[in-house]
Parts: C-alpha cells; sequence; structure tokens
C-alpha cells in the first residue's frame, strides 16, 4: 500500500496525499490533474480550502443566519435520505419468497416472448378483408404488403422484424396471440387502421430460478421496499396534522 505521506500544514491542520485524491475524484476533468503539475495545483487548492476554512471560523461566519439556514436545509434533506434508506435497509427476503414470487410471474416478468411478425396495414375495413381475400387466393404475404400496405414497413414486404411482447399497440398485441407461427390474422382495428398480420416466428425463453434469481431478487426487493416505505409513512400521516391542497 502507497504511503500517505504528510504534504502540508495549516495552521496545525495536517494536510496528506489522500485529501488532494478525495478533492480530485470529486472532479468532472480530474484526468488532467493526473500528473506531478496537477498534483500539486490540488495540493494547494486543499491549502487554500483550509486557509478559507480557518478564517470563516475566525469570523464565526458558522453563526450568520444565512448559514445556519443553508446548513438546516442540507442537515434536513442529509436526514430525510438516511431516514429512507434505514426504512429500505428493513426489508429482508428469503429464498423462498424469491422461489415463490418466481413461480407466481414467471410467464409475465421471467419468460421473454419475442415475435418475427409482418403486416399488411391500410385505412378502410372493407379493403383489408379485400386483401386478406386475395392473399387466401394465393396472392403472396410480401407481395400484397408492398402493393397495399401504407406503412412504411411495405416496401420491405410488411417486415416489422424481431421484438418484445407489449411494444405493440394493444389490438395488434391480441391479434399476434390469436394465431400460431406461419399464420395470418383476421383484420385487426387500432388506432392507426386495419392490420392484417403475419406472424413469422414466436419464441419464449423459460429461465430457470436458478437462471433468474438475482433478477427476481432485484425485482422482488424493490416491490417490497416499496411497500414498506409506503405502510410507514402512511402509520406516521396518521399520527400527523397533514393538509393537502392538490
Amino acid at each position: 500500500m502507497t504511503e500517505n505521506k504528510l504534504i502540508a500544514e495549516v495552521n496545525g491542520k495536517k494536510i496528506y496525499q489522500s485529501d488532494v485524491y478525495d478533492l480530485m475524484q470529486g472532479m468532472q476533468d480530474s484526468e488532467r490533474f493526473n500528473s506531478p503539475e496537477g498534483f500539486n495545483v490540488l495540493a494547494d487548492e486543499v491549502v487554500n480550502q483550509e486557509l478559507l476554512l480557518a478564517d470563516a471560523k475566525e469570523k464565526k461566519m458558522e453563526e450568520e443566519e444565512d448559514f445556519v439556514k443553508e446548513l438546516d436545509l442540507v442537515s434536513d434533506n442529509m436526514l430525510k435520505n438516511y431516514a429512507m434508506h434505514k426504512i429500505l435497509d428493513q426489508v429482508e427476503v428469503s429464498d423462498d419468497e424469491l422461489r415463490s414470487y418466481y413461480e407466481e410471474n414467471k410467464e409475465t416478468l421471467f419468460s421473454p416472448i419475442t415475435y418475427t411478425a409482418s403486416h399488411i396495414l391500410v385505412e378502410d375495413e372493407k379493403k383489408a378483408n379485400d386483401i386478406l381475400d386475395e392473399i387466401k387466393n394465393g396472392l403472396d404475404f410480401k407481395e400484397a404488403a408492398k402493393k397495399y400496405s401504407i406503412d412504411p414497413s411495405g416496401k420491405n414486404g410488411g417486415s416489422l422484424g424481431t421484438f418484445p411482447k407489449g411494444v405493440m399497440v394493444k389490438e395488434f398485441q391480441e391479434g399476434l396471440d390469436s394465431i400460431n407461427a406461419g399464420e395470418i390474422s383476421k383484420v385487426v382495428k387500432s388506432q392507426f387502421g386495419y392490420h392484417i398480420i403475419k406472424l413469422d416466428d414466436k419464441h419464449e425463453h423459460k429461465a430457470s430460478f436458478d437462471e433468474m434469481k438475482e433478477q427476481v431478487k432485484s425485482t422482488y426487493q424493490m416491490i417490497k421496499r416499496q411497500e414498506n416505505y409506503l405502510k410507514v409513512v402512511n402509520e406516521l400521516s396518521k399520527k400527523a396534522e397533514v393538509k393537502k391542497y392538490y
């Protein structure tokens, strides 16, 4: 371990190398001081700050009204953060709780589903049904998309690529979930118009509890901490006089 050398004294207050490194770490452009010359510049700054501190104490600036107000504000914010972390740190979760949470939520939270799909989008329902009839009678889906779709994906045969569950609007998602890979949906209405959807592939990765344990713990812990925080503040609000004007 490198020796923490004494580099200066101000009115008997000792300043060490570590004090300079502490100042350096708090600077966004600390790299430019990463040299002997830069170190000396920061060492001078540490000395200067000690001189200012000594002068402020001599003049009893800590008793000035503006400083007291600022100190109270900083102290209150620090205390609020400290109290909040004390509440959050109270939460402990067992492996049994994690496994139970995983089993109850694995289908929606821990089993990512991705779709590879294409669609044709038009403004009129009758036109959409007519196009669907053409496809059933042999028109290639990609060619139909290039010919009729008003969506920019039309020029690529309607391809939407691969995407996870939940990114599409509700109606489109329901249309996807109504068909199997290789099938084409009925006409689906959304806020954008009328869709004909072709599901090219659907992939579901079912991860085991052991594979997902850290993610499960992170998610469950966050939920339990939030619950505990709300429980505490609700109990505190019953004991206090709270008036809300919003």
